[in-house]
């Protein structure tokens, strides 16, 4: 089991090596990248927002990798099976993008040509995260353009799940935070149409994944989540793990309050993704089934970088242990849904 961090320090020390390892609820840890012992080539930074409802979902994110830096924009109908995704790429940018050192505030601002991308969180939008982005040149069922505004509410007293986590090379790191139930409201326009996420009135939730770090080449993850109500309780989890020595980041969110996991993992059928994906852990605590209605197979391919993926978005039913043995028990009634993934990286 990983340590809980309490006390806040810099994450690196002199030497570029990180101070301290382990888990907490907040982001306690001062992000001194200038510190940093690696290639900037190597270093990996993200902003990802994932809003999904049953009924459709949007997945944004502005990334610099290093090699390059890009704002990527996904639109998925789960009702028809449909995505649609678009990107935009700044080459060698090499962490000159300079995206915020903490999720906590800061604004992140992605252009390229006609394209843009924008996350606010400042002390004008409060505890909301304000997201809004266009681009001109997606094309969805023959409609062309995609744009919107959408509001994250991040209630200030909820846990979130953030990890330090090593490597066996002392210069390789990630330093992460996924915060899950985040209502979302807004609209995107596609074309002449519109969506709308109403937050609680649709179903409507945000995930975030803040991310930095310097990976080794071959990398794999597996990521899992949800946000919703259960029997009238706001109940989300984060189910993440795949490398670095200590790489489990897996955490129960109930009534705001965290629920620090073990080894939680999952199995599922590579060649047909749409049967059903199964979650347990080594002491009992998770017991999950995710049944599928869409999925998102990834698969890109440039010479020495690969980037191969298995994504899929469904309800979710099972069991959940909280920390002082409380059984959460989730009906296919709920209709708790999220999405699960394994990526496997050369980058």
């Amino acid at each position: 089991m990983q340590k809980e961090i309490t006390q806040g320090s810099d994450l690196f020390d002199e030497r570029g090596r990180l101070i301290q390892t382990g888990w907490a609820r907040r982001l306690v840890m001062n992000y001194n990248r200038e510190k940093m012992a690696a290639s900037k080539l190597r270093l990996k930074e993200w902003d990802c927002y994932c809003i999904l409802n049953p009924n459709f979902g949007l997945i944004l994110i502005v990334a610099d990798v290093g090699y390059f830096g890009m704002g990527t924009v996904d639109w998925l109908d789960f009702r028809t099976g449909e995505i649609g995704g678009s990107k935009a790429i700044r080459l060698f940018t090499r962490g000159q993008m300079n995206l915020p050192r903490t999720a906590d505030h800061g604004d992140v601002y992605f252009s390229q040509k006609d394209c843009w991308i924008k996350f606010q969180r400042n002390q004008e939008t409060g505890p909301r995260r304000e997201l809004s982005f266009d681009f001109p040149s997606f094309k969805f069922r023959g409609k062309k353009g995609i744009s919107g505004q959408v509001s994250l509410y991040q209630d200030p007293e909820m846990d979130t799940m953030v990890n330090v986590i090593p490597f066996k090379n002392p210069h390789y790191f990630v330093y992460v935070q996924k915060i899950t139930c985040m209502p979302a409201t807004g609209r995107v326009n596609i074309g002449s149409e519109t969506f709308e996420f109403l937050g609680e009135e649709n179903s409507s939730w945000g995930v975030l994944d803040w991310s930095r770090g310097v990976f080794p080449y071959r990398t794999e993850w597996w990521w899992a989540y949800a946000s919703g109500r259960v029997q009238g309780k706001l109940l989300g989890f984060n189910i993440d793990y795949g490398f670095g020595t200590e790489s489990n980041k897996s955490m129960i969110f109930y009534e705001g309050r965290g629920h620090h996991l073990d080894k939680v993992t999952y199995t599922f059928d590579p060649d047909n993704l749409m049967k059903p994906w199964y979650f347990t852990s080594n002491d009992g605590r998770v017991n999950l089934t995710l049944e599928p209605v869409a999925q998102q197979p990834v698969s890109v391919n440039a010479l020495l970088l690969s980037t191969e993926g298995k994504h899929v978005y469904g309800f979710y039913s099972g069991d959940l242990v909280l920390d002082d043995g409380t059984v959460v028990h989730i009906s296919p009634r709920d209709r708790l849904f999220g999405s699960a993934e394994y990526f496997r990286h050369r980058w």
